[in-house]
C-alpha cells in the first residue's frame, strides 16, 4: 500500500501515525497537491490528500474512510478507534479544528485581499476558537483511552497544524493544557517518525 500526501497536512499525518502505530507496512509518497498536481492526479484523480493506494491499485480518499478501511484489514488499526464518549468528543473537535485551520490557511495563501470574505473568515475563526476551547477543556493528564489512539493523534495533528500555519491568527498560548497534551503526543514514536514538515518522507519507527 502507498500513502500519498504531504505530512504538513494534519489529515495525512494522522493516517501515517495510525499506520505506524499499528505496524502496517506502507510506502509514503510525499506528493504535493499544489506543486505536483499532474503526478498526484495520475495516482489519485480525485486530488485529495491523503490518498491510500490499496492492494488492487485503487485510490481511497478521506482520512476517516482510509482508517475505517484499514480497521477492516488490521486488528491493530481497529484497536485505535475511540472507545468512550470523551474520546469521540475530542476526535470530533479535533477534526473541526483541522478543517477550519486548513480553510483559514488556504484563504490566506491562495486569495488576495480583495478576494477574501471577512464575514466568512469571522465565522470560520469562531468555529476554530470553539473547537480549540473544547479541546482545552477536554485535554486529559494522560491518554484518552489508556494508550494512544485516533483521538490522540488527531488532537496532536490539529494543534500542531494551527501552531505551524495560522498561529498568528489563532494564538495557541491560551491553551496551556492542550499544548502540554499535544507536546506529550508529539513525543510518541509514530509522530516523531511522521513530522509535520513539507516534503519529508515517513521514517521507520525507532
Amino acid at each position: 500500500m502507498q500513502l500519498i500526501g504531504m505530512l504538513d497536512s494534519p489529515y495525512v499525518r494522522r493516517v501515517a501515525a495510525a499506520m505506524l502505530t499499528a505496524g502496517v507496512r506502507f510506502e509514503h509518497k510525499p506528493i504535493s497537491l499544489f506543486r505536483h498536481i499532474d503526478a498526484f492526479s495520475r495516482v489519485s484523480p480525485l486530488l485529495k490528500a491523503p490518498s491510500l493506494i490499496a492492494e488492487d491499485g485503487a485510490a481511497l480518499v478521506e482520512s476517516g474512510v482510509i482508517l475505517e478501511y484499514l480497521a477492516t484489514r488490521f486488528p491493530a488499526v481497529a484497536a485505535l478507534r475511540p472507545q468512550g464518549l470523551p474520546a469521540f468528543r475530542a476526535l470530533g473537535a479535533a477534526l473541526v479544528v483541522m478543517e477550519k485551520a486548513v480553510q483559514i490557511h488556504y484563504e490566506r495563501a491562495l486569495r488576495g485581499p480583495g478576494e477574501r470574505s471577512e464575514s466568512w473568515r469571522e465565522r470560520v475563526m469562531g468555529q476554530l476558537g470553539v473547537g480549540l476551547a473544547a479541546l482545552e477543556a477536554a485535554a486529559p493528564d494522560g491518554w484518552f483511552e489508556g494508550s494512544p489512539g485516533h483521538a490522540d493523534f488527531a488532537v496532536a495533528c490539529a494543534f500542531g497544524f494551527v501552531q505551524g500555519t495560522i498561529g498568528d491568527a489563532a494564538p495557541t498560548h491560551a491553551y496551556k493544557r492542550l499544548a502540554a497534551y499535544a507536546a506529550r503526543a508529539e513525543a510518541l514514536p509514530a509522530l516523531r517518525a511522521a513530522p509535520a514538515i513539507d516534503g519529508v518522507t515517513v521514517e521507520a519507527m525507532r
